[in-house]
């Protein structure tokens, strides 16, 4: 079993993509989001360090062979404030991470974020991180892809991201290779409810929402097949009948909440539903003691499950390969 350190670790949706591939475990996991937390530790066995990672010392982590993190994209999405490094709330984190796989030194070294990265501040920060990683003893033994969940994991929704895989092998790293395109047979009809009645809460009209707001969706919502978003000042039908990204900032008012109509009326995705929306399975738990913002937060701010377990399935059988040979 390959022992992971999962830092930045949200809800467990990389660690779980890990685990996936029966041949993982998680001996440490990090993050500070204690909402967050809660909703992890009811899905996994191990207990996570939810202290600041800046107080993390090395001695605190036990010994990884994998170390897997998607750090806050906030400083790098188009949809935050596009800071980068240079954001004193989240800008130096990926830097926490450097500490670490710097003086530990994993075989592999996994890491996600927003397609935006790639671009942000003229290439200039993901070559930042490209060398940081190079200085660490990865050099060209790196390879990064923006992938797309519909594409690549067969979820329904548009979510590009950028997957970056370090190895400290070289022959580990020439048997690696990024997963191939897989055709997409789920629609958004397999994952969220459009036969049964939900709770009344999410459902939408002219008294609880703004009347003149309510009217528009009305008369532009008319196809229950696709997902609808309100931008603002328009309804916007998302043509490709996928889920647009999901959004840390789904719950925190209408702007930019999907939407969908059923034969009871017009309701935005429920979170449960919003997790679907990621690949995370059925059996997958959330707690009845958070608020709806946050689960919407937990959930855009997670991972397309089923494209980081192609990854992962990957990486253990270029890993498994290796350790054959040694044996």
């Amino acid at each position: 079993m390959y022992k992971i350190c999962s830092l930045f670790a949200g809800v467990g949706g990389i660690d779980l993509g890990f685990l996936q591939t029966k041949r993982c475990k998680i001996v440490y996991a990090n993050e500070f989001d204690s909402y967050a937390v809660k909703t992890y530790e009811l899905n996994f066995k191990n207990k996570v360090d939810c202290r600041d990672i800046h107080k993390v010392q090395i001695d605190d982590i036990p010994k990884f062979d994998i170390m897997i993190g998607g750090f806050p994209c906030t400083s790098f999405s188009v949809a935050g404030y596009r800071k980068g490094f240079l954001d004193h709330r989240t800008g130096d984190l990926f830097f926490e991470m450097e500490r670490i796989f710097k003086e530990r030194k994993p075989q592999v070294i996994f890491l996600e974020n927003v397609k935006n990265l790639v671009g942000h501040d003229h290439g200039e920060t993901f070559n930042t991180i490209i060398k940081s990683l190079e200085n660490a003893g990865y050099k060209n033994k790196i390879i990064a892809n923006v992938l797309n969940a519909c594409e690549y994991g067969n979820v329904p929704q548009n979510r590009e991201r950028v997957y970056i895989v370090a190895f400290l092998d070289e022959e580990v790293f020439k048997r690696f290779h990024m997963p191939e395109p897989i055709p997409l047979n789920k629609s958004i009809k397999d994952i969220f409810d459009f036969k049964n009645k939900v709770d009344e809460k999410y459902y939408y009209d002219g008294v609880k929402y703004k009347a003149q707001i309510y009217q528009k969706l009305v008369e532009a919502m008319d196809d229950e097949n696709t997902v609808y978003q309100w931008r603002r000042k328009y309804v916007r039908k998302n043509q490709n009948n996928l889920v647009p990204t999901l959004t840390a900032n789904m719950g925190e008012g209408g702007h930019n909440v999907p939407l969908i109509k059923t034969k009871y009326g017009i309701r935005k995705l429920m979170p449960v539903e919003c997790f679907y929306a990621q690949g995370f399975p059925k059996r997958f738990k959330l707690p009845t003691d958070v608020s709806d913002t946050r689960l919407y937060k937990q959930a855009g701010n997670s991972v397309a499950v089923p494209v980081v377990y192609r990854i992962a399935q990957n990486i253990i059988d270029a890993l498994d390969e290796e350790n054959e040979e040694i044996s």
